[in-house]
């Protein structure tokens, strides 16, 4: 596990997300590609899509410390379809950016860990994709609904932990930062966060965010 950062607890004055989860597009064959990792392979969706999104300074990168999986945990929405591997990440300088789009990332410096699940709010990020791509955020929305695509009840599965949603909502992505009911540090509580795209497939105005609540640890 990459070493973890100061974990900061959640609190809407202290959270300023500027680039909360953005939609990236799908770019054609022949076209360049920025290197979001700042190596040599290209980022890729879960089909193996290339997509594309500025790359954060190295600086950044390195402070952001991401890792893709930890000790081959994953996060797991039966009832959705969805299956990917559970990175971590730190939110740097208020900014949630993760940088893969195949995998979802715990969010290593805020809120809650996933050995004190119980004590706090465990928030998930991933992005969802536009243009053709495909990503784990694109498995939890209803475009046509504009809303979640799972219900109330469903199970959610956070490597070693268990929790069942218990509701969702959508929220302007300039107000996300204030939103104090979403930032609140609960018990048990799960936070999964995302993009929600539009059937238009213009750029992306709301975060869909997904709650659930702890089960079990196993």
């Amino acid at each position: 596990m990459a070493s973890a950062a100061r974990r900061r607890r959640p609190g809407p004055v202290r959270l300023a997300i500027a680039l909360l989860l953005c939609a990236v597009a799908v770019i054609a064959g022949g076209l360049a590609v920025s290197a979001y990792l700042g190596g040599s392979s290209r980022p890729i969706d879960m089909r193996g899509n290339p997509v594309d999104l500025p790359a954060p300074s190295r600086a950044v990168q390195q402070r952001t410390d991401a890792v893709a999986q930890v000790a081959g945990m994953t996060l797991r929405v039966p009832s959705a379809g969805l299956t990917v591997p559970l990175g971590e990440l730190n939110e740097v300088d208020g900014v949630i950016d993760p940088p893969g789009f195949s995998s979802a990332y715990l969010v290593r410096n805020y809120g809650t860990q996933l050995d004190r699940a119980g004590l706090g709010t465990v928030f998930v990020v991933m992005h969802s994709c536009r243009g053709g791509a495909v990503c784990p955020g694109n498995y939890l929305t209803d475009l046509t609904a504009g809303t979640a695509s799972v219900a109330v009840g469903a199970d959610v599965y956070v490597g070693g932990l268990h929790y069942r949603v218990t509701g969702s909502e959508t929220v302007y992505k300039p107000d996300v930062h204030a939103d104090a009911t979403l930032w609140a540090d609960v018990p048990g509580r799960l936070v999964l966060l995302t993009c929600l795209q539009t059937p238009a497939q213009t750029a992306s105005i709301d975060n869909l965010v997904v709650t659930a609540q702890l089960v079990t640890t196993r």
